[in-house]
């Protein structure tokens, strides 16, 4: 196993990690039908999966010569692959290399059920190096710098582990404490070797930047740190919390993307900010289409869509038009930088969605919104206490007021988000005003902006 890419310390001042990234379209086009057309030969050898899914479909490698051929698969849905993995322990019947192979197991958050076991054979974690270390590089991390690992470190998730041996891939050095470490940990190992850049979670950053100066005697802003690299949640490409994060922190901030079916992240920004470029294009391809009728999408700048990826050179768990319920929004159809491809920005799961009286949302819109009103903390929760995504009340929003706010306010600032809510999302919201340090202070795990039941609020609150 490789620690770092042989050439890395000859990238430092090239524009990108990867000349694929450059590549132009149709040199693309035409490696990525060719490793398709290996992978789909590959599968349909050795995973029982994906001999049965094309068996019933009256597919035959063959029938997939071509991108376009892709749409004759079935999707591979998330609990497609919970039942292969029911099917066949350890690593479900969609195991394509002999387990004796794999080198590597990574875990899902398990948000949505169990988590999702992967297997890796070498060849697939240098893949998962090179296109993770491709998404930090694009990010702004270079060869030689220090880097704050806050992304949690156990639990198998890729944030941890696979985004470790990314850092060392890049050239890089990780301080592996993660947010698993603590708080305090994390701000003391950055007062002590003043990294360059910080990787983590966009609310659990804040959260840090918050207490910086109480546990260090240092703001964050002094710290040294030039770039925040966040993912793992919405947030990063939501302006006002982007905006606090560098003010903050006084360091630019860039988001990547990912997940463990296809890799730790293979979509990730540059310095234009103006949205997240696939930086894994030789390794995976990415479809996207309307969640609702299933039908392909174009990559124009305002189209919204699901993420369907295949793998195009997997070993161990292979995928064939997996339905990421990653909702994005393309934000430009030719990209920036010198990048050919489009940029995307992820605004939920679409399991996340609700639908409220006709209407759909995420939570990360109201967030947005909620974040941009100074009076507040930018914390708040949606309650969806009722059965599915789809509702005919109002919207339950509660809202953590802003520090040093004195709560006779809360009627009129209640009021206030309403308004925002209403005029911005069309539909109505009943907001209740919370104490502030109310929900729980980011940490290892995800921020769950969704609530199934109604807390037990302060009296002041009800």
């Amino acid at each position: 196993m490789r620690y770092r890419r042989p050439d890395v310390l000859s990238t430092g001042a090239a524009p990108v990690f990867n000349p694929v990234e450059l590549a132009a379209p149709g040199a693309l086009r035409t490696l990525q039908e060719d490793r398709l057309r290996k992978q789909v030969d590959y599968l349909v050898r050795n995973s029982a999966f994906y001999q049965r899914r094309f068996a019933e479909a009256g597919l035959t490698a063959a029938d997939i010569p071509t991108i376009g051929d892709l749409r004759r698969i079935p999707f591979t849905t998330k609990q497609d692959l919970r039942d292969s993995l029911a099917r066949v322990r350890p690593l479900g019947e969609h195991l394509a290399a002999p387990l004796g192979e794999v080198v590597q197991i990574q875990a899902s958050s398990g948000t949505t059920g169990s988590p999702s076991y992967v297997g890796l054979t070498e060849s697939d974690v240098l893949s998962w190096q090179e296109m993770t270390a491709r998404a930090l590089f694009a990010c702004g991390m270079r060869p030689g710098d220090l880097v704050l690992h806050t992304f949690a470190l156990g639990k198998g998730f890729v944030g941890g582990i696979p985004m470790f041996q990314a850092v060392q891939y890049l050239g890089a050095k990780d301080i592996p404490i993660g947010a698993d470490g603590g708080a305090d940990r994390l701000l003391i190992a950055a007062r002590d070797l003043r990294p360059r850049c910080a990787i983590g979670t966009p609310n659990f950053l804040l959260y840090l930047a918050d207490i910086a100066k109480d546990v260090t005697g240092v703001a964050a802003a002094d710290l040294g740190v030039e770039r925040l690299i966040v993912g793992g949640e919405p947030g990063g490409g939501i302006p006002a919390i982007r905006e606090a994060l560098e003010a903050a922190w006084g360091a630019t901030c860039c988001e990547v993307l990912g997940g463990t079916d296809l890799g730790c992240t293979y979509w990730a920004e540059s310095d234009s900010q103006i949205g997240m470029h696939m930086v894994g294009p030789d390794h995976i391809l990415a479809e996207l289409i309307d969640p609702e009728t299933e039908e392909l999408l174009p990559y124009e700048q305002g189209v919204e869509g699901e993420l369907v990826y295949s793998a195009l050179t997997r070993q161990a768990s292979p995928v064939l038009r997996f339905r990421s319920g990653d909702h994005v929004i393309v934000t430009s159809a030719s990209g920036a930088d010198g990048r050919p491809g489009p940029t995307i920005r992820c605004v939920g799961r679409t399991d996340d969605m609700l639908i409220v009286r006709g209407v759909n949302l995420f939570p990360s819109s109201v967030q947005e919104i909620i974040a941009a009103i100074p009076e507040t903390n930018g914390t708040m929760r949606i309650v969806a206490d009722f059965a599915g995504h789809s509702t005919q009340g109002n919207l339950k929003v509660l809202v953590e007021r802003g520090p040093g706010r004195d709560a006779a306010e809360d009627t009129a600032l209640a009021a206030a988000a309403e308004a925002r809510i209403r005029n911005a999302l069309a539909v109505k919201a009943d907001v209740t005003i919370v104490p502030t340090d109310f929900f729980s202070k980011p940490g290892a795990l995800k921020v769950a902006l969704t609530l199934r039941e109604m807390p037990d609020l302060p009296g002041e609150a009800r």
